[in-house]
């Protein structure tokens, strides 16, 4: 029994490596947070919806200059190594300023400006807790949650070295926020026709900012 136990934590001992990653099955997104390999399946149709049409509405003004300011490179999926971390945003973006070219390799080691995460039921709970966190610590400016089951969008700042809560929107509110409120856009493109979600306030709700540990204390609590 006793060496039943020695083995078991010896391989609970063992980090995962960027070969892991490698060697994934292809069908799935492999990434690495605390040493420890996960794997998801690919985005259902929702998800994916929800992230394209996201992708659209700030791609086409930030990445390319078309009715927009320009200056930014808006990427799907990126692959980050950040420190001892290996996680796939659905979206991200970089000013131009800091990342003048894209680079040769098959992952991107210098922080984003901006990241985004559209929640599954899969993947909640890692991108709520221990990805947010790598997010904060690395220092990426902003992060948005999208929420395809619930309607919703949460855009977070990060203050030193936590989150704060600057917005949440839902069904189709026009979105202008940070760091993309040189334009408007309705939350409505990300979603397929449907009806309100019976859980969207509305304009009688509440704007008080909370901090995301707050908001993640409140989704564990469910």
């Amino acid at each position: 029994m006793k060496k039943k136990q020695a083995a078991k934590i010896d391989s609970d001992s063992i980090r995962a490596t960027y070969q892991d990653v490698l060697n994934a099955p292809p069908h799935k997104v492999a990434e690495i947070v605390g040493g420890k390999l996960y794997t998801h399946p690919r985005p259902a149709p929702l998800h994916a919806i929800a992230s394209s049409g996201l992708g659209s509405r700030i791609g086409n003004p930030f990445h390319f200059g078309d009715g927009g300011p320009g200056g930014w490179w808006i990427i799907d999926e990126p692959e980050l190594h950040l420190s001892e971390d290996i996680v796939v945003p659905d979206i991200a973006g970089w000013r131009r300023v800091r990342m003048s070219k894209i680079p040769t390799t098959a992952y991107f080691t210098l922080v984003p400006d901006w990241v985004c995460e559209v929640l599954s039921p899969s993947t909640r709970k890692l991108e709520l807790g221990e990805k947010s966190a790598v997010y904060a610590r690395e220092g990426v400016s902003y992060l948005w949650l999208v929420d395809p089951d619930n309607r919703s969008l949460e855009a977070f700042r990060l203050h030193e070295t936590q989150w704060v809560l600057i917005d949440k929107l839902f069904d189709d509110e026009p979105v202008s926020l940070p760091p993309f409120e040189a334009i408007t856009f309705s939350l409505g493109d990300l979603w397929p026709p449907h009806a309100v979600h019976r859980d969207s306030p509305g304009k009688e709700r509440s704007r008080k900012s909370k901090s995301h540990a707050e908001l993640e204390s409140a989704e564990s609590s469910k």
